[in-house]
């Protein structure tokens, strides 16, 4: 076979210049063979021959050969090594002009190139779009959805093959379609469609699209919501393979149109819309599909305070916290994760909260803290983070709960799974800042959780280090003597010192370093006080102060007065005056 190929190519070089058909029809069906027999030798052997750019002078609409050469590309193009080289060879331009062809034939193996060429390759779908041929195959679609002969059937399916390859990863490609009325012209096809794999292809070439907020918006208008609802209902009872993937392919969809904010807000209706209703039952479905694209849906709807609150004040917290009851006991993964992550996004809005916590949210989230998936894991942290923000109580009761913080202590070196050990740090943070509890406290430090916050002062995130130096100053504050070798171990002085001497360190970094030393120091003056409330309303309280002496010296011997000093003519100017007044305390104990 490797000699008649040989002999092929050479004869196809020369024939390709001669233009004599016959000769050359004969020439590209033995490549065709050869292709059939071993696509990747092949398409190996073509390349290096250096036949490929004449390929592109053989992509005439008027020979008889055009056809061959087209299906040639699209085969050699189905290798991921081949693609670029398509593109090198200029074949894109000549295959885009052929779009234009009468001629089925033409047309069927020109789009199968054209989407082969585009499959997973950046360079493949620029070509293309600079060529214009996606606008061309929108044309065509737009044509043959009013036609059902069978010849237009297989012509519809290579170009949505082709539009799927086009456009999937291809952010500027969403862009150009949605300035065209493909949404609709699409929608309209898929609602012609009754065989089901014609609808999973036309589903394949939506899916894509309807990544882009503004093609959501144009299928949502153009009425693909209700015919997935309708696919959804027909579909829910059966246990036919095909029914299953159709109504997961359906509810999935549908799910991703609520991620854009215009096209949920228009499915939502103020909460009254039949769609959002009927969203809302899926969730009590006994069809896992249903109970996880509800749960996924509702947390997309809970995107901003206002449908939370209605969404609140409606029951669906009850209908979520049901849904997690039937999954507690070797329950399905995915179905946990969405009704948490459903539930953390309810709990944002302030109002909400309190009337959370008294349905007894945090008592159905707790039954999964003994999960050992890390996506519920972090859901499930993120949910009791958001529920005590600004909730005392329900921070001092959950602060003092041993199995939970000794859970979070774990869970904050899991180092493979770095969302699980972030979150699990700021809600160990949160339990004190919320609470100012001495018993929070306490059960933190018997729990081994101090040196996490320590280390959570490094974190790359200012947020997280805030957060940790807060709760820090607040345990200096409260509870210093419990808390002391701990600190003492974790290298906390050595730490703020390197932190004030950073000049990279935002100025809430530098201004919580020096509260935290002044605390450490034993004094902090009302001034001080007002300073630390002023810029962290959650320490205002009472506090009174213990010295620690082995920190105290620490301190001392690090020559903090030097670092502080500097601060003094900070730019921010609460950092320079808490400077000034950390300069004082330091020279009065020195």
């Amino acid at each position: 076979m490797a000699d008649n190929l040989s002999d092929t190519l050479k004869k196809l070089k020369i024939t390709a210049v001669d233009r004599t058909d016959d000769s050359l029809e004969g020439c590209l069906d033995c490549l065709l063979q050869a292709l059939a027999q071993n696509n990747m030798e092949t398409s190996e052997k073509i390349q290096g021959s250096g036949i490929l750019q004449l390929f592109a002078s053989l992509l005439v609409p008027q020979s008889s050969c055009t056809a061959k050469v087209a299906n040639i590309i699209a085969e050699i193009a189905k290798n991921e090594f081949m693609r670029i080289p398509c593109v090198d060879a200029g074949l894109i331009s000549p295959l885009v002009q052929l779009l234009n062809s009468k001629d089925q034939e033409v047309l069927l193996q020109t789009g199968r190139a054209l989407g082969n060429i585009c499959y997973d390759s950046h360079e493949g779908r620029s070509a293309v779009d600079q060529a214009g041929g996606a606008q061309i195959v929108i044309d065509h679609l737009r044509s043959l959805c009013s036609k059902t002969d069978p010849a237009n059937e297989k012509l519809l399916t290579v170009f949505c093959g082709m539009l799927m390859n086009y456009s999937n990863e291809n952010e500027s490609s969403k862009e150009q379609f949605a300035s065209t009325n493909i949404a609709e012209e699409l929608v309209k096809l898929f609602k012609k469609q009754i065989d089901h794999d014609k609808r999973e292809m036309v589903f394949e070439v939506l899916a894509p699209l309807a990544e882009n907020d503004a093609i959501k918006l144009q299928l949502v208008e153009a009425g693909l919501v209700e015919c997935l609802l309708e696919i959804v209902q027909q579909k829910v009872d059966s246990d036919k393979e095909e029914d299953i993937a159709e109504l997961k392919t359906a509810s999935d969809l549908m799910v991703l149109l609520l991620l854009g904010d215009e096209s949920m807000q228009k499915l939502f209706e103020g909460g009254k819309g039949n769609v959002f209703q009927r969203v809302l039952s899926w969730i009590p479905s006994n069809n896992h599909q249903l109970q996880l694209a509800g749960a996924l849906a509702i947390a997309n709807f809970a995107r901003n305070d206002g449908n939370c609150i209605h969404m609140v004040d409606n029951g669906i917290v009850e209908k979520l916290m049901d849904l997690l009851d039937r999954h507690v006991e070797d329950g399905n993964v995915t179905v946990q994760h969405a009704a948490l992550s459903a539930l953390r996004n309810l709990a944002i809005p302030v109002i909400n909260k309190a009337k959370m916590l008294s349905a007894g949210v945090t008592e159905a989230v707790l039954k999964f803290l003994k999960s050992e998936m890390p996506p519920v894991q972090f859901k499930l942290l993120g949910t009791l983070r958001m529920l005590i923000d600004a909730q005392a109580e329900a921070a001092e009761q959950l602060g003092k709960n041993v199995k939970l913080v000794e859970r979070l202590v774990e869970w904050c070196e899991a180092k493979d799974h770095a969302g699980v050990m972030g979150e699990s740090n700021r809600l160990l943070s949160a339990l004190i800042r919320h609470s100012k509890s001495k018993d929070v406290i306490k059960t933190i430090v018997q729990s081994g959780g101090i040196k996490h916050l320590v280390t959570m002062a490094t974190s790359e995130h200012v947020i997280m280090q805030n957060e940790a130096l807060v709760a820090l100053a607040l345990i200096a504050a409260l509870e210093l003597g419990t808390a002391e070798k701990d600190l003492e171990s974790a290298k906390l002085v050595q730490i703020l010192h390197t932190l004030l001497a950073d000049e990279r360190s935002a100025p809430e970094i530098k201004y919580n370093s020096m509260v935290l030393i002044c605390a450490l120091m034993g004094s902090v003056a009302s001034a001080l006080l007002k300073e630390l409330e002023a810029w962290n309303p959650w320490a205002r309280g009472s506090i009174s102060l213990d010295v620690a002496e082995s920190l105290h010296k620490e301190v001392q011997d690090l020559a903090f007065l030097d670092v502080v000093s500097k601060l003094r003519s900070h730019e921010n100017k609460s950092v320079a005056q808490q400077a000034s007044l950390t300069e004082q305390r330091l020279a009065v104990e020195s």
